[in-house]
């Protein structure tokens, strides 16, 4: 049942006054509008709301019903534009991200740790997955955001950020190879044991294309969805790895790990990027990490090289 908002006004503000007559002057309407309106409104309930005793105006049981639904409407009314208000001035509010594991680490100790401390009531839920589990998150609306290496054309996606970064060895520093200064080729990487992402991962399938392009097969010896494993499997000194440098960049600057540049054009010309689905509105707080986000990738680093990579 459909109950007009004024209806309930008038019938509220008539039991407050204590007659028709003071809720009209308080309400500014003539009288006899006011008691069409409560009759209008018993006539859809089928039933007397107000009956008249000597101390005034007082409910019915029905009536007494009626005037506690008002009161809760009355709450739910308040307590909607307490929140949206809130929403709309960023203190509250959830923004999801759907993104690679490299960009964890760097992502979680500078921008978002940054935009946290600003908007403290907006919650970031951040899922982690392959590029193709990014680009379904992004495109099924389940994030609003998605993060992911390696650029996968698609239909409804928008790109709002680009930065550079070259898949790079990844060795320990104890490994033969790490103390060569010029770019290690593909036919060097495939005489040793590699461990790599799963092929959902836009790392992998980068590493597949340019094996397969080159006519070298390389000595796959572990497989992982795992950065940890990773990076654990290559300090260790069980074998390389292939990765854009940002994602053991800790490793990097702690000097457990090592990067070198590699002799393929692929290689150099990948690409973090930052997604979002084609036509969604996007609440006001996720514009606003879009654009934090944007001028952290702007500046995004290459550890390997120490220089800012700008936007292409």
């Amino acid at each position: 049942m459909d109950i007009p908002h004024q209806r309930l006004v008038y019938f509220r503000v008539t039991l407050e006054s204590g007659s028709v007559r003071r809720a009209a002057a308080r309400l500014d309407i003539a009288p006899s509008a006011v008691s069409r309106q409560i009759t209008l409104l018993e006539e859809a309930l089928g039933a007397t709301l107000m009956e008249r005793q000597r101390g005034g105006i007082r409910p019915t049981p029905v009536g007494e019903m009626l005037l506690e639904y008002c009161e809760r409407r009355g709450a739910l009314d308040e307590s909607f534009i307490t929140s949206l208000e809130a929403y709309q001035r960023l203190e509250t509010g959830t923004i999801s991200l759907t993104v690679g594991e490299g960009f964890v680490s760097d992502l979680v100790a500078s921008p978002l740790h940054e935009f946290t401390q600003r908007y403290a009531g907006i919650q970031l839920d951040i899922h982690i997955a392959g590029t193709s589990g990014i680009i379904e998150a992004v495109v099924e609306d389940q994030s609003h955001i998605g993060l992911m290496f390696h650029e996968r054309t698609h239909p409804q996606l928008r790109f709002w950020a680009s930065s550079p970064q070259p898949l790079m060895a990844i060795l320990s520093p104890d490994h033969p190879l790490a103390n060569q200064t010029s770019p290690l080729s593909l036919t060097q990487l495939s005489a040793e044991p590699m461990a790599m992402w799963d092929t959902s991962h836009g790392v992998r399938q980068m590493v597949d294309q340019a094996f397969q392009q080159a006519r070298i097969a390389p000595r796959m010896a572990m497989n992982t969805n795992s950065m940890v494993i990773l990076a654990q499997y290559v300090r260790s000194g069980m074998g390389v790895t292939l990765l854009p440098a940002f994602a053991v960049a800790h490793d990097l600057e702690a000097g457990t790990l090592v990067a070198r540049p590699v002799d393929d054009p692929l290689f150099q010309r990948s690409h973090a990027h930052m997604v979002t689905r084609v036509g969604r509105q996007q609440p006001k707080a996720s514009i606003l990490l879009l654009r934090h986000l944007q001028r952290w990738m702007q500046a995004f680093r290459d550890p390997a090289l120490d220089q800012p990579t700008p936007l292409p």
